[in-house]
């Protein structure tokens, strides 16, 4: 079906206007923003480290998101499926795909403030030393890369979902895993071909090149390649529901 740009933004626009209404995104900011603080500064011992470099602190950001994500895509679909309003809005004039983007873009804009939102840590200590800013640039990519195939996957789990509690905690079990199984061929002595296969599907594996300041062309079209598989499949659920 044609997807409507004026349709999606109509869209994009109500579910902002939802989110930035509660205030449990305002509390997962303050995790978000808290969390990544503290694990530089603390856990990572940044002043001790006498390193211009930032890696530790964009290092905490795939821990984050595995509940961050979570949190803001949770009431996506599960909590249109509770009240009954997911019928309603397929039996209006809006595509599958024109439903999808609209939530996703509204769940992107928020991962986009987030990062944001972090923004005053680094300012703040370019002054106390000589940080390169192409690799911080690159490392914010590769951030907003992982949040949008994080976000597009709790959709679609979302979409899966009969309410909140499951949609939140299946995320969070998902993500978990696709973060952090990379972490398995490190301990592990696992076969070559193993340890690349399971490092291919780590969303956090991926994160890495741009973390060391390389935006490598695969890892940037495996967020893209992922990220537009998940809203299809997202697609594809509505569908069936719409027909069923």
């Amino acid at each position: 079906m044609k997807i409507l740009p004026q349709r999606v933004l109509a869209l994009t626009k109500k579910e902002l206007y939802s989110q930035l209404n509660s205030p449990v995104f305002y509390g997962i900011a303050v995790f978000f923003l808290l969390f990544t603080s503290i694990w530089l500064f603390y856990f990572q011992q940044f002043f001790a480290r006498n390193t211009a470099t930032l890696r530790p602190f964009f290092a905490a950001f795939p821990l984050a998101f595995i509940l961050v994500i979570p949190v803001i895509t949770m009431k996506s679909w599960a909590e249109e499926r509770k009240l009954g309003s997911a019928e309603i809005l397929l039996t209006m004039p809006f595509s599958e795909w024109d439903l999808t983007l609209g939530k996703f873009l509204s769940s992107l804009a928020m991962i986009a403030a987030l990062l944001i939102l972090t923004l005053p840590v680094p300012l703040s200590l370019f002054p106390l030393g000589d940080f390169d800013g192409g690799v911080i640039a690159s490392e914010y990519l590769g951030a907003f890369l992982l949040g949008a195939s994080a976000a597009a996957l709790g959709h679609l789990l979302s979409a899966l979902s009969k309410n909140q509690a499951g949609a939140f905690l299946g995320s969070a079990a998902v993500l978990l895993l696709v973060m952090l199984m990379n972490q398995f061929t490190l301990g592990l002595n696992l076969p070559p071909l193993v340890a690349e296969t399971i490092n291919a599907v780590s969303l956090a594996f991926h994160f890495e090149s741009f973390s060391k300041g390389l935006i490598d062309t695969r890892d940037l079209a495996y967020f893209i390649l992922t990220t537009a598989l998940f809203l299809y499949l997202n697609t594809r659920v509505l569908l069936f529901r719409k027909w069923r």
